[in-house]
């Protein structure tokens, strides 16, 4: 939506680095409607990963259960999906002009 009148506004619950990411991206790209959304899930997941690395920064990556050993802290699965949903949603969006050059299809029964 490049004319800026039109532009979508991002939504209030992203952070305010994310919110301009939005807006920047909205105003460089031709950006559709129905985008719109998946822009907002895209900046939504990035807000989420970015809460789970402030947390794993300050607690660290595991913690002791109530028998003293090593667990796995959830903010590690938060953000891996968190930055899995980012990455597809972006390449759902095609903001990139040119595919990258080593893409490769997707494997189906006929490759194997």
């Amino acid at each position: 939506m490049k004319d800026g009148v039109n532009a979508p506004k991002p939504p209030a619950n992203l952070r305010p680095a994310t919110r301009k990411w939005f807006k920047s991206v909205c105003e460089d790209y031709v950006i559709e409607p129905h985008h719109v959304r998946l822009l907002t899930l895209a900046a939504e997941a990035y807000d989420q990963a970015q809460s789970a690395r402030e947390v794993l920064d300050k607690d660290g990556q595991t913690f002791l259960d109530r028998f003293g050993q090593p667990k796995e802290r959830p903010e590690v699965g938060i953000l891996q999906n968190a930055r899995i949903a980012f990455a597809r949603l972006i390449r759902e969006l095609a903001l990139d002009v040119d595919a990258p050059a080593d893409s490769r299809q997707p494997r189906t029964r006929e490759y194997r």
